[in-house]
């Protein structure tokens, strides 16, 4: 793990217990990235995380954060740094996924899907930026849904909200790309193993073109991809089984 392609470098990946999370964290470390392993609420799940890496040789720190928390986002950020040194990629892949009819989201359902999905992501990306710019080195990628073309399943708030993701990925990576970093989203849609479902798995695979939900893995492929490619910035892209193809 000391010899990959990310060998001395410092990653951070929100969101880090969770199914795509915990595939990226785990992918960042055999590519020789010290990890911080961001959860919200599910310690033991984070702990396998971070014991899976160190057991296979790499590094790895767990933080708790509670990104409804506006202050949390840069704490987060400061951990990390504090563990490792300064961050080199960072994956906001955390996201709150409640499914609402737009009647019943009031401004309290919204201001907290915005708060987590959206804000957070900019709030650490503003953080980072400075020291990718300085260092002439960074990778941000974001993790936003098939929602954000579609309008989704789950509700407006996550809709907007992962929306906007694409507008910070065009937004940021027009102004750092000569700096050496590069800033991408990707687009999933209905990944198993993760909590953001909004049904039952084997209805959904049913709306699927290919006829399945994706994997974590298939996801974590393609986000490695992404992060290793210095030529790639302000690109969105889908990974949804043909859901919506463009």
């Amino acid at each position: 793990m000391t010899e990959g392609r990310f060998a001395g470098r410092v990653a951070l990946v929100t969101g880090a217990s969770g199914g795509l999370g915990a595939e990226m964290s785990t992918r960042l470390a055999a590519d020789g990235a010290a990890v911080g392993v961001h959860y919200a609420s599910d310690r033991t799940a984070a702990d396998q995380v971070a014991g899976t890496i160190v057991t296979a040789g790499g590094r790895a720190v767990v933080i708790q954060a509670d990104l409804r928390d506006p202050q949390a986002s840069t704490r987060v950020v400061d951990d990390v740094e504090a563990a490792f040194g300064p961050v080199d990629l960072l994956v906001a892949n955390a996201g709150l996924s409640r499914q609402m009819p737009y009647e019943e989201i009031d401004a309290a359902a919204f201001d907290e899907t915005v708060a987590v999905n959206l804000r957070a992501p900019y709030l650490m990306a503003r953080r980072v930026l400075g020291g990718m710019r300085a260092r002439r080195f960074g990778r941000i990628l974001f993790t936003s849904s098939v929602a954000a073309f579609t309008g989704g399943l789950v509700g407006p708030h996550y809709a907007a909200s992962k929306a906007g993701l694409l507008g910070l990925t065009h937004f940021f990576s027009s102004r750092v790309a000569r700096d050496g970093v590069t800033v991408n989203a990707l687009a999933p849609a209905l990944i198993e193993h993760t909590d953001m479902l909004p049904g039952d798995p084997g209805d959904l695979a049913t709306l699927v073109p290919v006829g399945r939900l994706g994997d974590p893995a298939e996801v974590a492929d393609l986000a490695m991809a992404v992060l290793r490619n210095g030529y790639l910035t302000s690109q969105v892209i889908s990974i949804d089984g043909g859901m919506h193809p463009r």
